[in-house]
């Protein structure tokens, strides 16, 4: 007589799946909440086991006893278009993603833009709803991050706030090394001769854009070269902003000779505002903008810019969020990653 395995009407319960696996109800739960303490040969009983009847945890039992919700919020201070148009976000997003997936955490997103959305999502970001949240693209006036400390929730930055460039003790973020990568940038401009060298900066009320503005800075001042006002203008990090900068700059400074943009997508506008002025890249104007896009490779000329690695970044967010959730030991409770000059043809 053939016997034939048969799945349960009912939904499989954990008892089910300790008595298919000949172990413990508490091992079946370590195993499925991710404990290390179970040896292999248990474990793999366990996962057999799991697929044999189908068994799918119980999110919200599971709640209960875990205090935990296996969720965790990427909230981002930008708009909608930004977010879904712009390459840098959707570097983040992946390898935020990518992290996650070796955990048993989902991820869900949140923007908003006005008064009533940000409300909505701030009721949402409570410890019943997420186990930790994520924050990318903050300006420093947000009271989001302490508002989600005093709630107790834990909380990673994408980039370093402005206000922890002298001292990056006291918030967990990562960040990029956005003043080396701007003297990188500035050091290779007048390495190849470029005296008037200008810069597009960012919004000063963001860490990154105050550091590579610092960079800058850093970069002329220690060779010997002029800095002014009349060469430095500021954007937003879009195209359109990039090419109103670039006007400004071309008008106040008219004899400048290369331009440090503090972003590829403020790289781009600044290129059309050369065309338009009749200027030549990079005979007349040598351009290097920030990020590595890959928008950069196709513009006219090809864009030489400073490496930053988005997925990277949003690997580490992540981690380190599953770091703080799990209360785990750290030496620093920030991580901050390299930069480095990619040559192309603008300068």
């Amino acid at each position: 007589m053939t016997t034939q395995r048969t799945r349960s009407l009912g939904r499989p319960t954990l008892d089910a799946v300790a008595a298919r696996a000949g172990v413990g109800r508490g091992t079946v739960s370590r195993v499925v909440n991710g404990s290390p303490q179970v040896s292999p040969e248990a474990r793999a009983a366990v996962q057999r086991a799991i697929a044999e009847l189908g068994y799918v945890p119980n999110r919200a039992a599971r709640a209960l006893v875990t205090q935990r919700t296996d969720s965790v919020a990427l909230v981002v201070s930008e708009s909608e278009e930004r977010v879904f148009g712009e390459p840098f976000f959707a570097g983040i997003v992946r390898g935020i993603s990518s992290a996650l997936l070796e955990t048993s955490m989902q991820l869900w997103l949140a923007m908003a833009q006005s008064p009533a959305e940000r409300e909505r999502m701030e009721h949402h970001l409570t410890n019943q709803h997420v186990d930790g949240v994520l924050l990318l693209s903050l300006h420093d006036a947000d009271p989001l991050p302490a508002l989600l400390e005093q709630r107790g929730l834990p909380t990673v930055l994408g980039g370093r706030p402005a206000r922890m460039l002298t001292d990056p003790n006291g918030a967990y973020f990562v960040d990029v090394d956005n003043a080396g990568g701007a003297r990188l940038a500035v050091e290779h401009l007048l390495r190849k001769g470029r005296r008037r060298v200008a810069t597009i900066a960012g919004p000063q009320d963001m860490g990154v854009g105050v550091a590579r503005l610092s960079g800058y800075r850093e970069a002329m001042r220690d060779s010997g070269a002029e800095v002014s006002d009349d060469l430095i203008a500021y954007g937003d990090f879009s195209e359109s902003s990039g090419a109103a900068a670039m006007r400004r700059l071309l008008e106040a400074c008219p004899d400048l000779d290369a331009v440090f943009v503090a972003s590829d997508l403020m790289a781009c506008g600044a290129l059309r505002a050369l065309r338009e002025a009749g200027r030549r890249v990079p005979d007349d104007v040598a351009v290097v903008g920030f990020e590595d896009a890959p928008i950069a490779r196709q513009m006219d000329p090809p864009l030489t810019t400073v490496f930053q690695p988005m997925e990277e970044m949003g690997r580490q967010m992540a981690r380190l969020l599953v770091s703080r959730i799990r209360r785990e030991e750290r030496e620093t409770p920030y991580v901050l990653l390299d930069t480095h000059l990619v040559h192309r043809s603008s300068a």
